[in-house]
């Protein structure tokens, strides 16, 4: 995944493929999910974003599995 932050415009991408989007759906005023023909979602956009979340909170962060998750996969 990667985060791009553009302050001039307040808009926060979060890319989360490399495939690139065919569509875009609005999930909320200034919210929006790119997305793939079969509607994967490949990124998330949010317009306004230092209104919308603490920025802070998007240059850390923390992974959570869970346990029963990755005993199947590994199974």
């Amino acid at each position: 995944m990667r985060v791009h932050y553009d302050d001039e415009v307040d808009a926060l991408y979060l890319e989360l493929g490399d495939q690139s989007p065919e569509g875009v759906v609005e999930i909320s005023e200034g919210v929006n999910l790119d997305t793939t023909a079969d509607g994967g979602i490949v990124g998330i956009e949010i317009l306004d974003a230092s209104k919308k979340i603490d920025l802070r909170t998007v240059l850390s962060y923390k992974l959570e599995f869970d346990k029963d998750l990755i005993a199947q996969k590994t199974a």
